[in-house]
């Protein structure tokens, strides 16, 4: 008895798997990274430890005292340094001010609207300026033209032009950066006037003292490590740690933020193999600026 042979399956479209493929991940985040996790692969290509390519470009806005571009994958910050002269706090009349801020406006991404700053924007500023005040990088005393009458303000505004997740990161590279960067007029107060003049064609540069930079890392079940988390895989994490280092790789911070904890052993352990890749990392990035 002749038996009938099957039909060859039709070949699958490739454009139609694409298009299930990004249902899929919209629909399942979560399922759709894990799938990639337990091949050992992250949805990007990177593997668990990878980093993505970083690029710093400074002096490029001509209207500042200091700026800085920084690309992250596809992060991009840019970052500019304006100083205007304040009268100094009453109670601190040998410090100036320093006062960074970080936008991530619409244009940015999808996740952030119109209209007032984000709650994210606000958190993330906060941390930099911690950051910045935990590394010591610019002793307000060196921004002091003449005590109790006239100290600098440096403000450092950063922007976000395209959003891929950890802004942090390249926003505080992007200050660090702008700061490198900047050059003040040389400033000297009048007593006689009470008027502060500056010199234009004479600058001199900040009284920096360290290069902070941070690293972030996401945690998945507290038991798997994403080194530089995207926009896609942020949301999706238990936990995000980021860790600031300086040039020497002596430990500043660490930032913990999300529902896992850290507090187990397992978690414990795998907080002081970050802070260990933080101390690797950081030459790498420090050559940049």
């Amino acid at each position: 008895m002749a038996t009938t042979a099957q039909a060859p399956e039709p070949p699958k479209d490739p454009q139609s798997e694409a298009i299930k493929a990004q249902i899929f991940q919209r629909l399942h985040p979560r399922s759709y990274l894990e799938r990639y996790i337990s091949e050992d692969v992250r949805p990007d290509g990177r593997g668990f430890e990878d980093w993505r390519e970083v690029s710093v470009n400074v002096g490029s806005i001509s209207t500042a005292h200091g700026s800085a571009l920084v690309r992250m994958g596809d992060t991009r910050i840019v970052c500019g340094v304006k100083a205007e002269i304040a009268e100094p706090e009453l109670d601190k009349p040998h410090e100036g001010f320093l006062v960074p801020n970080l936008d991530l406006p619409a244009l940015c991404s999808p996740k952030f609207k119109p209209g007032p700053p984000a709650e994210e924007a606000q958190i993330l500023s906060e941390r930099l300026n911690e950051a910045l005040v935990a590394s010591g990088i610019l002793p307000l005393e060196s921004l002091a033209i003449h005590p109790g009458k006239a100290v600098w303000t440096i403000y450092i505004d950063a922007i976000c032009l395209n959003f891929d997740g950890n802004a942090f990161d390249a926003a505080l590279l992007a200050m660090v950066a702008a700061l490198y960067n900047t050059r003040l007029p040389v400033a000297t107060f009048d007593e006689d006037t009470g008027h502060t003049t500056c010199l234009r064609k004479e600058t001199v540069p900040l009284e920096l003292t360290c290069k902070p930079i941070s690293t972030s890392f996401g945690m998945l079940d507290s038991l798997q490590v994403l080194s530089d988390p995207t926009s896609f895989e942020e949301p999706l994490m238990d936990t995000t740690v980021s860790v600031v280092v300086n040039e020497k790789g002596d430990l500043l911070a660490v930032n913990e933020l999300g529902l896992g904890t850290m507090t187990t052993q397992k978690s414990g352990d795998l907080l002081k193999n970050c802070i260990e890749k933080s101390k690797l990392r950081v030459s790498n990035l420090v050559a940049l600026i």
